[in-house]
C-alpha cells in the first residue's frame, strides 16, 4: 500500500538485537521523506500520555514524544545527556545530582524549556501521586531547585547511585508548565513535549501518529520523517495486518506460534525477516496480602511449591520464553534461581503438607486475573494452565477472570484482585529495578508491600555503591526475603522479536537497555 520496493523480500533473516545478519549486497537508508510513515504494530497501548500517571508500557510512546534529562543513545548501557548538556553527582555521597541543560531548547509549541519546567515536570509526579505510578521511583529525592534558567539541582535524601537511571526512565519526561497543571493529571488526547516526535493525532486504543519535531534538540538522529503507531487487541490481527503490507514491522505481542513460523520459514521464500534477542522483560503473579486467603503465606508457598514453570514456556510459548525462577532475570548481575532452590520441581505432596501444616484441609477457593490485551494472545491460554496445574492438585478452586488492560490498572489499583499477572519490563538495566518498584508503601503494583528489611537496609546499602557489579551480596538477599514471602512469583523470562518486512532497515538498534523502541532509528532500504 506504501509503493515499496519489494525486490528485497526474498530471504528470511533471523538475526540478534546486537548483530543483524543483512545478507549479501549493500543497503542504504533512502530519504525519510519518500514513502509516507513507517507503521509499527503493537499489542501494547498506552494506559495514559500524561507521564506523570504512568509506570507502564506507556513509556513505548512517551521515549519518542517527549523528552529526558538523561537517555540512551544507540550502544549506550548507561545515562547519557539529551535535554542536559551535562550531569553529575557534586559530591562524594551521591547526594547531590546536578544538570545543565542544553541551550535554547523549546517544546514542540514553542515553549521554552528551561529548568523551571524541569523542575515542575518532577514535582508534578509527586505531588499529583497516582497509586501506582511513577512517584514511587522519586523515593530518594527530597528536593529539586532551579537556580538558573539552564541549571536544576536534585537534593537526595540519602544516597542514591541509581538517580541517573531514574532521570533517564520516560516517567521523567519534561512537560511544558503552561500545558500540565501541577496538580492535575492532563487527561485529554493532546500532548506538549520536547522529543524527537510530536504527536499528529492519537486514537486510544487505536493508533497514535508521531511527525516530525522540528524544535527537538538532542542525541537522536532520526532516520524518517513519520512513524505510525497502531495497536490491537490480539497477535493474530497484527500479524495478518503485517503479512498484508498494512504494517511495516511488530514489535511487542508477537505469538509464540508466530514466532515459531516466522523461524521455520527462514530457508524459504518470505517477505518477513524476525529479529531475535535476549531480553530482560518478566513475568509474574502477584498476591493481594488483604485477601483472606492469598494473604496466607502458606497458601502462596503452596502454590509456589505447585506451579510448574517449564510446562508454561513448552506448552504455552512453545520455548519462545525461559522459566523464571528469581524476581531479578538472567543476565543481570543480581540473578539467582531462589524459588528453584527452595522448592525444587513441582510438587503436589510438598504442597499439601504446606497447607495442612497451617491448619488448611479443604480446597483453597481463589480467583485468577488477567489482561486480555497487554502481553500477546497467550496470556489467556498461560492462565487456563496455571488453573489446569493448580485444579490438579485438588487443593485449590481456582476461578478466572479477566479485562482489558485499562479497566484492569485501575482494579489492581484498587486492590480488588485476590492473585493477577503481571508484566515488567525494566525501567533501566540493574537489580534494583527489579525489587524496588515491587516493595514498599507506594510501588508499581498498587499493593503495598512493606518489607522493611529490604526498604530500609538492603537497598539503601546497595545505592551508596557507584560500582554496581558490587552490590550482589544485597540484592541475593533482598531475593532470598521475595523467596521466602512468595508475594511475587517469577513465571518466565521473555526474549525479544521484532517482525519486520524486509525493506525494513534499523529495528535491530531501535532498542535501548530498557527494551523501549526509540522510533527514531527505522528507516526504509532502497538500494540493494
Amino acid at each position: 500500500m506504501f509503493n515499496r520496493n519489494r525486490c528485497l523480500r526474498r530471504v528470511a533473516a533471523i538475526a540478534s538485537i546486537s548483530s543483524l545478519v543483512t545478507g549479501c549486497g549493500l543497503l542504504s537508508p533512502g530519504d525519510p521523506d519518500d514513502e509516507g510513515p513507517i507503521v509499527v504494530g503493537t499489542t501494547s497501548s498506552p494506559s495514559t500520555l500524561d507521564p506523570a500517571a504512568s509506570w507502564d508500557s506507556s513509556w513505548e510512546l512517551f521515549r519518542n514524544i517527549y523528552q529526558t534529562l538523561l537517555s540512551y543513545p544507540v550502544g549506550a548501557t548507561s545515562p547519557q545527556p539529551d535535554a542536559a548538556e551535562s550531569c553529575e553527582f557534586s559530591d562524594s555521597s551521591n547526594k547531590v545530582f546536578r544538570c545543565e541543560l542544553r541551550e535554547g531548547l523549546t517544546f514542540s509549541d514553542g515553549g521554552t524549556l528551561d529548568a523551571k519546567a524541569v523542575k515542575h515536570s518532577i514535582d508534578r509526579i509527586r505531588q499529583i501521586n497516582v497509586n501506582g505510578g511513577p512517584a514511587g521511583l522519586l523515593g530518594s529525592l527530597e528536593r529539586v531547585q532551579a537556580p538558573s534558567e539552564r541549571e536544576v539541582v536534585f537534593h537526595l535524601n540519602k544516597p542514591d547511585a541509581t538517580f541517573p537511571f531514574v532521570l533517564a526512565t520516560p516517567a521523567m519526561s519534561i512537560v511544558d508548565p503552561d500545558s500540565y497543571p501541577a496538580d492535575a493529571l492532563r487527561e485529554d488526547a493532546g500532548v506538549v513535549g520536547s522529543g524527537p516526535y510530536a504527536l499528529g493525532s492519537y486514537e486510544e486504543g487505536k493508533r497514535a501518529e508521531l511527525v516530525r519535531n522540528e524544535r527537538y534538540k538532542g542525541f537522536a538522529e532520526r532516520k524518517n520523517s513519520a512513524v505510525t503507531v497502531r495497536y490491537f487487541q490480539d497477535s493474530a490481527a497484527m500479524v495478518k495486518a503485517l503479512r498484508d503490507d498494512e504494517l511495516d514491522l511488530t514489535y511487542r505481542g508477537l505469538a509464540a506460534d508466530d514466532v515459531i513460523d516466522f523461524q521455520g520459514k527462514a530457508s524459504k521464500e518470505e517477505e518477513i525477516q524476525l529479529i531475535e534477542g535476549t531480553g530482560t522483560d518478566i513475568n509474574y503473579l502477584v498476591f493481594n496480602p488483604k485477601d483472606p486467603w492469598s494473604g496466607k503465606k502458606a497458601v502462596r508457598q503452596a502454590i509456589a511449591q505447585i506451579v510448574d514453570r517449564a510446562a508454561i514456556a513448552h506448552k504455552i510459548y512453545r520455548d519462545t520464553v525461559d522459566p523464571l525462577y528469581s524476581m531479578v532475570p538472567k543476565g543481570l548481575t543480581g540473578h539467582t534461581t531462589g524459588f528453584f532452590d527452595d522448592y525444587g520441581e513441582p510438587s503436589v505432596d510438598k504442597a499439601r503438607e504446606i497447607l495442612t501444616d497451617a491448619g488448611i484441609d479443604e480446597p483453597v477457593p481463589l480467583t485468577l486475573w488477567y489482561t486480555t490485551d497487554r502481553y500477546g494472545s497467550e496470556t489467556g491460554l498461560e492462565f487456563k494452565e496455571l488453573e489446569r496445574q493448580l485444579e490438579a492438585s485438588e487443593l485449590f478452586d481456582i476461578t478466572l477472570k479477566s479485562r482489558p488492560w485499562k479497566t484492569y490498572v485501575e482494579g489492581y489499583q484498587k486492590g480488588e484482585y485476590p492473585v493477577f499477572g503481571r508484566g515488567w519490563s525494566p525501567d533501566f538495566p540493574d537489580a534494583d529495578n527489579f525489587i524496588a518498584p515491587f516493595v514498599g508503601k507506594q510501588n508499581a503494583l498498587g499493593t503495598p508491600y512493606e518489607a522493611e528489611k529490604i526498604t530500609t537496609e538492603l537497598l539503601p546499602s546497595s545505592r551508596r555503591e557507584s560500582d554496581r557489579g558490587n552490590v550482589v551480596k544485597q540484592f541475593e538477599e533482598a531475593q532470598d526475603i521475595l523467596v521466602e514471602d512468595a508475594r511475587l512469583l517469577p513465571l518466565w523470562q521473555g526474549r525479544q522479536y521484532v517482525a519486520a518486512s524486509r525493506d525494513i532497515s534499523g529495528a535491530e538498534r531501535s532498542m535501548d537497555p530498557s527494551t523501549i523502541m526509540m522510533m527514531w532509528q527505522l528507516s526504509r532500504k532502497t538500494s540493494w
